[in-house]
This record gives structure tokens, sequence and C-alpha cells, in this order.
């Protein structure tokens, strides 16, 4: 297998015929739209998708610089997921949705590299080690070390697959997750609180926040500890890169008759006689034309689902309040960069590293909500690394590596005016060029750090702010993670896959499948369910 071209089928989508009647329309092409649209083709739906994009998967997508000759490709947001072992969650959704995806095991003994002014950590793909590695290094907090452990193990088994609901759900917590059952309406900083005031020890055990975009003071403790429990799992990435599964979810929709429609973009949902009763959408050349739909599934950002897409006086001005005020996860500046040699000679293994200026996560997240762009912390990966001897991530002699750290997302942080980022345009503003510029040397600078020499060996730079994740994704605040992930936005507090009106449904990182690949995945699955459970006779 071989990296495929992320543009492969993007002519064929772009001027795919636009059907007039479907049984479901889906708005968005990102991971949840996919599964959602393949498992109901594959159910009989007639089905489309469409996408302003011109490449399908949302932030699950790569894409490629240079000639054939010396091209790199590089992912947008499939870093690493956990749990893709035989059984794992990740590949038992996609193969229900009718993909099979290879994932290759990144560093066991240590897939995520912590690094500290003064301390090292690997994180291990598995719990008992991990816990000896933290007595190790602090032997004092062995008892909160424990009671943060145990913590994990309840989560993991209150939450597992097949896990019993109603009352059952409720003597199960009381038998086996009593301290987990206690602690879901609270905050992870909070629960370590009680585990331990060892600042180096909290920067270990959250080091990870990076994941879900929210400072570890001000997560939901079930959002963290399922992270974490995600990635003990084992810690994996897709062979081929993170284009494979948008590529092979594509596939099955078209197999099963359904199209998608690229450089589409849904500007209102049509609703007639108080449900949603198709899109109206804007081709590529300007044209606007219209498609009558039993049902549609939105998989566009939470937001612009309920303020923009949908018809004024749609949404309960109770809950359109809500929905205004509802706050969304950080925003990340990402640096794809080409690495002339081999990385392993600068250190560099098949793991990925999150280096930090302090341990102090929540006041450099604060700065980030309130305007920084400076980079106090950053996360290096490498597909060349994870991803060995598969032809198309980058030239012979040379390897890919993409770092990544937390900024503002508000367009006002970047010199740019409100809404600018839709378009194209503000890319040649001199303000934003400049503080971009700014943005991806203090990238480089962490990067180097890490891998000293590292710097002598670029051939091939290019950055990514949050501006550019709105463009293509039309993402609120830039944010590829959706709502943050804080107590009173995490499970039963986020949204359902049911919409606020009848035939509307809802997928994606927003919804109560959570955000992440696996959470995007899921959520497609659980919005099909619900469309055939609504629509199945009786």
């Amino acid at each position: 297998m071989a990296v495929v071209l992320p543009t492969f089928s993007t002519r064929s989508r772009v001027h795919a015929p636009v059907p007039a009647r479907v049984d479901v329309a889906v708005i968005g092409a990102g991971l949840g739209g996919l599964v959602a649209a393949a498992r109901l083709a594959r159910a009989g739906r007639s089905v489309a998708v469409f996408d302003g994009h011109y490449v399908a998967g949302g932030c699950a997508t790569m894409f490629v610089r240079g000639p054939a000759e010396r091209r790199f490709s590089f992912d947008v947001g499939v870093h690493y997921v956990g749990d893709c072992g035989p059984e794992g969650r990740l590949p038992t959704v996609l193969r229900e949705s009718g993909v099979d995806v290879e994932f290759r095991s990144l560093d066991p003994d240590g897939f995520d590299e912590l690094i500290f002014p003064d301390l090292r950590f690997r994180v291990p793909a598995d719990r008992d080690l991990f816990r000896d590695r933290l007595v190790a290094m602090f032997p004092a907090e062995k008892r909160g070390i424990d009671r943060y452990l145990r913590l994990l193990r309840e989560v993991d088994h209150l939450g597992r697959p097949g896990a019993p609901r109603g009352w059952r759900q409720l003597w199960d917590a009381t038998v086996h997750g009593r301290l987990a059952a206690v602690n879901t309406a609270v905050s992870a900083g909070e629960f370590l609180d009680s585990c331990t005031r060892d600042p180096k020890l909290r920067a270990v055990l959250t080091a990870q926040w990076g994941n879900y975009g929210v400072a570890p003071g001000r997560v939901s403790l079930m959002m963290h500890a399922g992270l974490v429990n995600h990635f003990l799992k084992g810690a994996y990435y897709p062979k081929g890169g993170g284009q494979v599964i948008a590529d092979g979810l594509g596939a099955v929709i078209e197999a099963a008759g359904g199209t998608i429609h690229l450089r589409h973009l849904v500007e209102k949902i049509e609703v007639e006689g108080g449900r949603a009763s198709g899109l109206t959408v804007r081709g590529p050349h300007g044209e606007v034309c219209r498609i009558a739909a039993d049902v549609v599934v939105s998989n566009a950002d939470y937001k612009r689902t309920m303020l923009e897409l949908l018809p004024d006086g749609t949404v309960p001005a109770p809950e359109r309040r809500k929905v205004e005020d509802a706050e969304m996860a950080g925003a990340i500046v990402l640096a794809c960069v080409g690495v002339e040699g081999d990385l392993g000679a600068l250190g560099m293994r098949s793991a990925n590293y999150w280096t930090f200026d302090d341990y102090d996560f929540d006041s450099a997240a604060a700065a980030a909500r309130q305007g920084s762009r400076a980079i106090h912390g950053a996360f290096l990966t490498s597909a060349t690394r994870k991803d060995p001897g598969t032809p198309g991530h980058a030239p012979a002699g040379c390897e890919t590596l993409e770092v990544m750290g937390f900024v503002a997302g508000d367009e006002s942080a970047w010199g740019v005016a409100p809404g600018a980022s839709l378009g194209p345009a503000y890319r040649r503003e001199a303000v934003y060029a400049e503080r971009k510029a700014e943005v991806e040397e203090a990238l480089l600078a962490k990067a180097e750090s890490v891998f000293p020499g590292l710097r002598s060996r670029i051939v091939f730079r290019e950055a990514a702010t949050p501006l550019t994740q709105n463009r293509y994704t039309r993402a609120t605040d830039g944010t590829s993670y959706g709502l943050a992930a804080i107590p009173t936005q995490f499970l039963g507090n986020r949204p359902g896959f049911r919409g606020p009106l009848p035939g509307l449904y809802l997928a994606g990182a927003s919804t109560r499948s959570g955000h992440g690949i696996l959470g995007a995945v899921a959520s497609g699955a659980q919005a099909a369910r619900a469309v055939e459970k609504d629509r199945r006779p009786g």
C-alpha cells in the first residue's frame, strides 16, 4: 500500500450530478457524515453527501506539496488513535460500516514521550507499567496515584461496549464504579485535588490535554479518563495515512449507490411543515440548487447548524441562547515540515513528543482563550516514523514532521476581519502573514529543542492556523474538537443525535459520542441508528 493522492476522486465528486431528491441528505463529508452515509446507503437508502471542501474527510484528510518526484504528504488531523487492536472500538465501528483499515502500532513502551524542563516520562500502552513508572518517579505520591488508577479502571469498566443500562447500570456503578459514579460532574483538576498536590505529577497525568483542547483544570473528568484509557489500550496510526479512512468510507457510499458532492456548500436546511425537508446548496460555479430529502443528517459545526443553517425561528429562543453561549474547545496551529535525512538519527522513535515550557497547563490554555498566539508547548509527530516503508509520505531520503500548538482561534487575534476566513483572501493580508510566520517560527524552535540539528535539515515548511481550519471546515473559532468538553457540556449535557425538529439528525465532534476520530466515527453510527429506528414501520 502507498499513500493515495487525497484529490484522487475530487474531479468526479465535484462534477457528480446532483440528485433532485434523496432519502437522506448529509451535510459535511467529515468522518461522522461519511459513516452515517455509508451505513444508510448500505441499508438501502438513497444518500447524497455535500461538502464545501474539495477533499472528503473533514479533519481526517491529507494534503500534498511538491512535484511527483519530490512530494510530501501531511495529515491534517489523524495523528494517532487508541484501542485499534483486532477487537478495538474504532476498527469494529469501521468494519460495521463496510471498511477495513490496517492500523500500525506506535512504540508500546512509550507511544507518548512527555518532555518538561527537568523530567521526561514515557507513557506505555500498559496500565500496570504506567502505574509502576509513575510510582518510581513519584514514590511519595503512591496513594494518590493508586486512587487515580482506580478511577481510570472504573471509568473503563462502566463505559465498556455492552455495559448495562437502566437500573442494571446503577447497580453496576454501585458495585464496580463508586468512585467514578460520584465524580461524573467534576473536572479533572478537581478530582486530582483529592489525589495529589504535586504540580509535576499533575502535569504528567494531564499532559495529553492537547488531545481534547480544554485546560485540565476545566475539562470533564470523564472526558479525561476516557481519553487516557483509550490510549492505554495501545496507540496506532492507519497504514497509508489518515486519508485511508475517509477514502474507504467514500468508496462504500458510492458502491451502494450514494453520491458525494464536493465543493458544494450547504447554505440552508429547508424546513416544511415543521420538519427538515432538504437542503439549499451552492455549487462550485455559484449555481444554487435545492435537494429534497426525507431526512437530513448534519455533520457540520454544531453552532453553524443551529444558528446559521436552520431558518430563523426554527430553534426556540432559550435553546438558541444556550447554543450562542456554548464554549468551543481550543484551536491549533500546525506546522508541516519536510526533513532531509533520517529522523531516527536525531532520536525520534515511532512515538509522539509533547514538550512543555513549564507545568502550568491551565495558564497556557487561558492565555490562548484570551487571544494569545504565544506557544507554551508543542506536540511533535511523524507519519514516516509511524508508518515506515509506506511509499508516498515523503520523497526518498526525506521524512515528514508535524508540529502543533494551541493558540487563539478568533480571527481578531490574527488581524483578520470577522468572517474573512471563510474565503481565501485573508491569506494575503500583511498582518496575518506576519503573525502566522511568527507562530511557525516558534513551533520550529520547539521542535529544534527536542531534536537538536533538525532546523538545518528542513527542506519544506508550511503552516496552517485556526483560520485555515475555519476556511475548510467552517469550524467555529477554528477548533477541530467541537464543543469544549467541560462538565456542563459533556455526557448528557452534550447534544444528542436527533436535532431540534423532526427529520434532522446530528453527527460530529460536538455530539455525545465525543470528539476525535473515534468520536466522529461513533457519532455517524449513532446518527444512522437513530434514522433507521425512527423510520422503522410501526
